[in-house]
C-alpha cells in the first residue's frame, strides 16, 4: 500500500474551499487582497495560506463571475489598493456553500466516527 500525498491532498481541500472562504471574510466588509490573505492564515491557525500569486487570480474570477465587486481605493500616505465586496448574487452563491460544506463535513464525521458537528 502506497503513502497518501498529504500535500496534494491538502492542495485540493484548499482549492475546494477557496470561494467559501473569500466569499465568507467578503461578507463581513470589503477587504483587500492582502488582508483576506492574512486573515486566512491567522483564523486557520497557520493551517490555510493563500500565497498572493494564487489568490489574486481567484479574485478575478469571482469577480468576472459576478460574485464579488473591487473598487481601488486611494489613501493619503497610502498605497491604492482594491478593495473587494460580495455582491448580492456573490451572497447567494455563498448561502449555497455554507450549506453544501456543512452537509459534507457533517457527512466525514458520520463515516470517520468522528463527533458530530
Amino acid at each position: 500500500m502506497t503513502g497518501i500525498n498529504t500535500r496534494a491532498l491538502d492542495r485540493e481541500l484548499k482549492r475546494g474551499s477557496a470561494e467559501l472562504l473569500i466569499l465568507s471574510l467578503l461578507d463581513t466588509r470589503p477587504r483587500h487582497g492582502y488582508e483576506l490573505s492574512k486573515l486566512i492564515h491567522a483564523r486557520s491557525d497557520g493551517h490555510l495560506t493563500f500565497h498572493i500569486d494564487s489568490l489574486y487570480p481567484l479574485l478575478y474570477r469571482l469577480e468576472e463571475r459576478g460574485w464579488i465587486k473591487g473598487t481601488w481605493v486611494e489613501k493619503a500616505g497610502e498605497r491604492r489598493r482594491r478593495f473587494y465586496k460580495v455582491t448580492a448574487e456573490g451572497r447567494l452563491v455563498l448561502a449555497a456553500q455554507r450549506k453544501t460544506w456543512a452537509a459534507f463535513v457533517a457527512a466525514v464525521h458520520r463515516v470517520t466516527g468522528g463527533e458530530h458537528v
